[in-house]
C-alpha cells in the first residue's frame, strides 16, 4: 500500500499549491496560454535524462508515451477552457464523479475484466466518489449541461491520462516513461502554435499577480511539479485494479485545502470566495467522514 501514501502525499502538496495560486493569481489562467506553457516547462524534465537511466523503448512504448503526454495537455485545456467560461463549482465536482468512472471502465474494458474491484473495495471506491463531489459542491450551485460537457471531455482525457501512463510504467522504467510522456506535452503544446489565433491568445495570455514575490511563485511551481511526479509515481506503484482509486482519492486533496485554509485565512484571504455558512459546515464534515470511512476500507482492507 505504498501507493496510498505516495498518493496522499501528492495530494497534500496539490492543496497547497492551490492555495497559494488562489493567493497569488487573479481569476483562472487563459485555458490556451496555460495548457501551453504546463506543456512546455514539462520539457525541463530532460534535464534529468542523463542521470536517471532515460532510454528509447520501442516504437509502440513511444507512440503511447506521446499520446499520454498529449492527452493531459488537453484534458488541462479543457479543464481550463471550462473554468473559463462556468464557476469552479459546476465543474470540478462533475469532473470528480466522472474521472473514477471513467478510468475504471478503462481499466475494466483493457484488462478484459481481469482487473476489477469486488465487495470492500467497491463500497470504499463509492465512498470516496460520493466524499470527492460532495466536498467540492457549494450551495445554490448546480452543474449545467454546457458545463457537464466540457468536464465530460476533460475527464475522459484525464483517465486517458492515468490509463496509458500506468500501462507505459508496467513496461518502462519510472523515470524513462515519465520524461517520454512530456516530450508528448511539449509536441502537444508546440501544436497550439500552428493556429495564429491560438498564437495570439497564448502570448497575450498573461498571468496577473497580486503584487506578490516572484520567488513565492516559483517556489509554488516547484511544490505542484513535486506533487506531479508523486502522483506519476503513485499510478507506477499501484495494482491496475486501484487506478481507479487514484481518481477517487482527490477528495483527500479538497479536505486538505479545506483545512488549510481555516488555518491559512488570514494570511491567505483569497483562499476560498465561498462563504461558510453552517449548513455548508455541516456539508463539508459530512463529506470529510464519508471520504474518512472510504479511506480507512481502501488502507485496512487486504484484498478488495
Amino acid at each position: 500500500m505504498l501507493w496510498l501514501f505516495v498518493i496522499i502525499s501528492a495530494y497534500f502538496i496539490f492543496a497547497v499549491n492551490s492555495l497559494i495560486d488562489n493567493y497569488l493569481l487573479a481569476g483562472p489562467p487563459n485555458p490556451k496560454s496555460y495548457a501551453f506553457y504546463v506543456g512546455l516547462l514539462g520539457g525541463a524534465v530532460l534535464i534529468l535524462a542523463p542521470f536517471v537511466g532515460f532510454s528509447i523503448p520501442s516504437k509502440t512504448q513511444i507512440f503511447l508515451s506521446l499520446v499520454a503526454g498529449s492527452c493531459y495537455i488537453i484534458a488541462l485545456f479543457c479543464l481550463y477552457t471550462g473554468l473559463e467560461y462556468f464557476e469552479p463549482s459546476r465543474i470540478i465536482p462533475a469532473i470528480g464523479g466522472i474521472l473514477p468512472l471513467f478510468t475504471f471502465l478503462l481499466v475494466f474494458i483493457l484488462s478484459q475484466g481481469e482487473a476489477i474491484l469486488t465487495g470492500k473495495g467497491i463500497l470504499a471506491f463509492f465512498l470516496l466518489i460520493v466524499g470527492s463531489v460532495l466536498i467540492s459542491l457549494e450551495e445554490k450551485k448546480r452543474i449545467s449541461l454546457g458545463s457537464f460537457k466540457i468536464s465530460l471531455l476533460s475527464a475522459l482525457f484525464f483517465a486517458l491520462t492515468f490509463v496509458l501512463s500506468k500501462y507505459i510504467y508496467l513496461n518502462q522504467p519510472f523515470w524513462s516513461g515519465f520524461i517520454w510522456m512530456r516530450i508528448g506535452g511539449v509536441l502537444c503544446a508546440l501544436c497550439f502554435l500552428l493556429s495564429i489565433k491560438f498564437r495570439r491568445e497564448i502570448f497575450s495570455g498573461k498571468l496577473s499577480f497580486q503584487q506578490k514575490t516572484t520567488p513565492l511563485f516559483l517556489a509554488n511551481q516547484g511544490a505542484g511539479a513535486a506533487g506531479f511526479i508523486l502522483q506519476n509515481f503513485a499510478i507506477s506503484l499501484a495494482g491496475l485494479s486501484y487506478l481507479p482509486f487514484i481518481n477517487a482519492l482527490q477528495g483527500v486533496q479538497y479536505v486538505f485545502l479545506f483545512f488549510l485554509a481555516i488555518i491559512f485565512s488570514r494570511k491567505f484571504p483569497l483562499a476560498s470566495e465561498e462563504k461558510l455558512t453552517k449548513r455548508n459546515l455541516l456539508q463539508k464534515i459530512i463529506s470529510i467522514g464519508i471520504i474518512g470511512v472510504g479511506l480507512a476500507i481502501l488502507a485496512f482492507s487486504r484484498s478488495l
